[in-house]
């Protein structure tokens, strides 16, 4: 049962993450959701498309991850951690991809508003002009999010792995 609630707390946590960061994107150009993105939703809501899209395109990497760190933290015969042990490590993530996305959006802002970079020809040829940098303020940002939670969520994997302890340790006290 823990095992499942370690994938749970893993599948709410991006899944939280993903529509607070989808509202603030998609309300910094919805073009990003509605143009870049398959119509999934007959809207151009910027609140409904970062809702919708916010649980579509995190819960999968919060099971994905989540799958990883319960068994980095419960499997095998190193002392088991429980839900509550990974809040912290898992918020901590979270912290660091905002981070991520933040600086690298307003690198995208700024490359593009320069013209250093510029959104796709498909994209860019259904868009306003004015809307190049915010739209690839958002692609940086989300790309960001997900190398920063890929490699984080596998670098937390590996911490609380090794936060159990060595199995020759346990055994030679025995």
């Amino acid at each position: 049962m823990q095992f499942l609630k370690i994938v749970m707390l893993c599948v709410f946590a991006a899944t939280f993450y993903g529509i607070v960061h989808d509202q603030i994107t998609a309300h910094l150009c919805v073009e990003y959701f509605s143009v870049f993105h398959p119509p999934v939703f007959a809207t151009n809501s910027p609140t409904l498309l970062g809702l919708g899209w916010g649980i579509i395109a995190t819960w999968w990497v919060g099971a994905f991850l989540g799958v990883l760190l319960a068994i980095a933290a419960r499997v095998g015969s190193r002392p088991k951690l429980a839900p509550s042990d990974l809040v912290r490590p898992i918020a901590i993530l979270l912290l660091v991809m905002a981070a991520g996305a933040v600086l690298s959006g307003f690198a995208g802002y700024a490359m593009a508003k320069h013209g250093m970079i510029f959104p796709p020809n498909w994209v860019a040829a259904r868009l306003d002009p004015s809307a190049h940098a915010r739209f690839m303020a958002d692609w940086w940002a989300h790309s960001a999010s997900y190398a920063v939670g890929l490699i984080g969520g596998l670098i937390v994997c590996v911490l609380q792995y090794r936060k159990r302890g060595h199995d020759w340790l346990v055994q030679s006290n025995v």
